[in-house]
């Protein structure tokens, strides 16, 4: 954890470094401006590991909003190294081209003007990427399982993943968001993961349960863990979720009525704690699960879907990935998971990873969009 931290801030220092360097060089001739731009560059910079330390010790609405604000700089930082990064290069291309003096000048590092243009390029996306952001889309899945059901034929489920409820993600948010999934009129809901990020007040808490518990959906709601919900304590994070009438399921599956079985697995963490995360093989062999009927999996991070597909699994729902969330993260992102968003399938093994109805971070959204998954499945031969 210590290396972790320390890459991290060698990481976050260098790339802050960079840029008040050329913030610096830009605003030379002009003290008050570069006054101006500094002090509130530092603010915001200094505003999440203070806000974080701050928070650490004591929950307090300055605190949290410190580290709400400062967020945001992680997406800003990110956008003005890429646009600083990318005049210098264009301004090396001018140079070996040997275009007009002009246009050098207008690229130097120097210019304030040009300086100025690229924080609000850079402020500008973030805003429209706080605007896809807090807007989840609605993405419809249409299933059908080849397995007989005693009960209905159909089945509206709605899928929910990576919401990240805690400082950043409140209670507000989670309100809009049951009332778009209430408004499908589910008759299920399933949360793969990442539901809870961090501890929060005991005010925020209750209201983020008392939204959870406005969720309708006569045939209940499940969820499985995800890996923030370890990081800050596993515990109070999962009885979040359970105050609120969620199943919470460990390495166990449940039946459901007469449709079907969903099972929940723990979260890699969990093997990274020391724990022992079953084989699906396993608990299907321990919970006697038939698998004549159908059975759907929630694993909150896409790893290892061979696993799912010969094991007789009928559907996996999984998120984790937030489809790569910031632009150019989302291009790594796709080189790293076999499905980093969206479906797949597997044999007779159904397979959807969510791009998540939260953000991880600064609410910013320039990779993907949020989303929130409806599920029509149908039961038996078509």
């Amino acid at each position: 954890m210590l290396i972790f931290l320390a890459i991290v801030l060698l990481i976050y220092g260098t790339v802050n470094g960079y840029i008040v360097w050329r913030l610096l060089q830009a605003f030379s001739s002009q003290a008050l401006l570069k006054a101006i731009f500094l002090l509130g560059f530092l603010v915001s910079m200094l505003a999440f590991p203070l806000g974080r330390i701050f928070n650490s010790h004591f929950q307090h609405h300055f605190s949290e909003k410190l580290v709400s604000f400062g967020a945001y700089h992680l997406a800003l930082m990110i956008y003005l190294l890429l646009l600083l990064l990318a005049r210098d290069a264009l301004r090396g291309i001018v140079r070996l081209s040997r275009v007009g003096p002009g246009v050098v000048e207008w690229l130097s590092v120097r210019q304030p003007s040009g300086f100025i243009l690229i924080a609000a390029v850079s402020l500008l996306i973030i805003y429209l990427g706080h605007l896809n952001a807090i807007n989840p889309r609605l993405k419809t899945l249409d299933l059908n399982i080849p397995k007989e059901v005693p009960a209905s034929r159909q089945l509206k489920a709605v899928l929910v993943s990576d919401i990240h409820l805690g400082v950043i993600n409140r209670s507000e948010r989670l309100a809009r968001l049951v009332e778009k999934i209430n408004a499908l009129k589910p008759d299920v809901v399933f949360f793969a993961g990442d539901v809870v990020d961090e501890a929060v007040s005991q005010e925020e808490e209750e209201k983020m349960v008392g939204c959870l518990k406005a969720i309708e959906a006569p045939l209940g709601l499940y969820a499985c863990p995800g890996n923030h919900e370890y990081y800050s304590g596993f515990a109070r994070n999962i009885s979040y979720l359970e105050k609120a009438g969620v199943q919470v399921l460990l390495d166990r599956a449940v039946k459901v009525g007469d449709y079907f079985y969903v099972l929940g697995r723990k979260d890699w963490t969990a093997v990274r704690q020391g724990e022992k995360r079953l084989s699906l093989k396993e608990i299907i062999a321990r919970d006697n699960i038939d698998l004549s009927r159908p059975v759907i999996v929630l694993d909150h991070q896409p790893l290892y879907l061979d696993e799912a597909a010969a094991a007789g699994v009928d559907l996996q729902l999984s998120g984790h990935t937030h489809a790569g969330q910031l632009f150019p993260l989302n291009l790594i992102n796709k080189l790293v998971y076999e499905k980093n968003w969206g479906y797949l399938r597997k044999g007779q093994t159904h397979f959807y990873i969510s791009a998540g109805s939260g953000t991880w971070g600064p609410a910013v959204r320039t990779g993907s969009h949020s989303e929130l998954v409806l599920i029509n499945l149908s039961f038996g031969q078509q």
